[in-house]
């Protein structure tokens, strides 16, 4: 739950009360959050998000990730401070958040059938630490051939405005993804198990099942911290291989499975 819920503390390894803030203003990212069981408060951070010349996409947003962490850390030094950060990159090229709706209009053509990457980082400072912890996540999103009437409802609703790449994995009506490897929560803009693993060093430890929060908020199994799972979302409908699922109560074992809607079932 966030501050304005449940007030700014939470409790460590230690029973100690520790102070969380998160440095971002994104909606998705405060839902992880709350949903992680860990008390919080949000303050945006306020920094220069441009890249740096010889920067790789992974390096950008690990920096970003800590910059923002850090910005507000300065102001409450005795706090936890989550700091996040995501890019889209195609052929070498940065998409960052779209200016304007012809912005983000012309960055979904470039996307259309074809894949890219998704760089997510993820940085925790501590008054424990010296230096911010930081994980980055690389994920590799194949987009469906979506045609152009598809483009200007999407756009027209908004929902790309505010997003790297121009586009929200999870929208429901839009559904613009053909297949993924790698973690879908990083797409969204947060990888929670790996934010869950930096947590866990400064005794922050969230109250809830992580991979089952995971699970829930993106709608299909949590990939657990491993980068290298492949699934493929379509409409309402998603595919997994591996290892025992397990998700709204239902448990399966190793296979192949396919989601429909919120509940899991062999596939037919």
């Amino acid at each position: 739950m966030s501050a304005e819920a449940a007030g700014p503390d939470c409790a460590s390894g230690q029973g100690e009360p520790i102070r969380v803030i998160l440095a971002s203003a994104s909606p998705r990212r405060r839902e992880f959050m709350e949903r992680l069981g860990v008390p919080f408060e949000v303050r945006v951070a306020d920094i220069d998000e441009g890249n740096g010349t010889d920067e790789s996409p992974a390096e950008l947003v690990a920096r970003l990730s800590r910059q923002k962490a850090q910005a507000v850390a300065v102001q409450f030094p005795e706090a936890i401070v989550v700091g996040a950060d995501t890019i889209v990159a195609l052929d070498g090229a940065l998409l960052g958040k779209p200016a304007d709706p012809v912005d983000a209009a012309d960055m979904l053509r470039r996307l259309r059938d074809r894949p890219h990457q998704v760089y997510s980082g993820v940085s925790v400072c501590s008054p424990r630490r010296d230096e911010p912890l930081t994980a980055v996540v690389e994920s590799t999103v194949w987009m469906r051939p979506y045609d152009e009437a598809e483009i200007a409802a999407y756009v027209a609703s908004g929902d790309a405005l505010d997003k790297a790449g121009a586009y929200g994995i999870q929208h429901a009506d839009f559904h613009p993804a053909a297949r993924l490897r790698g973690c879908y929560a990083s797409v969204m803009g947060m990888p929670l198990c790996r934010l869950a693993s930096l947590l866990a060093q400064v005794d922050v430890v969230p109250l809830a099942d992580v991979e089952a929060v995971c699970g829930l908020l993106i709608g299909m199994p949590c990939c657990g911290g491993d980068d290298r799972r492949e699934s493929t979302p379509s409409s309402g409908e998603y595919s997994f291989c591996g290892r025992v699922l397990l998700l709204r109560e239902c448990t399966l074992s190793m296979g192949v499975y396919s989601l429909h809607g919120s509940v899991l079932s062999p596939p037919r």
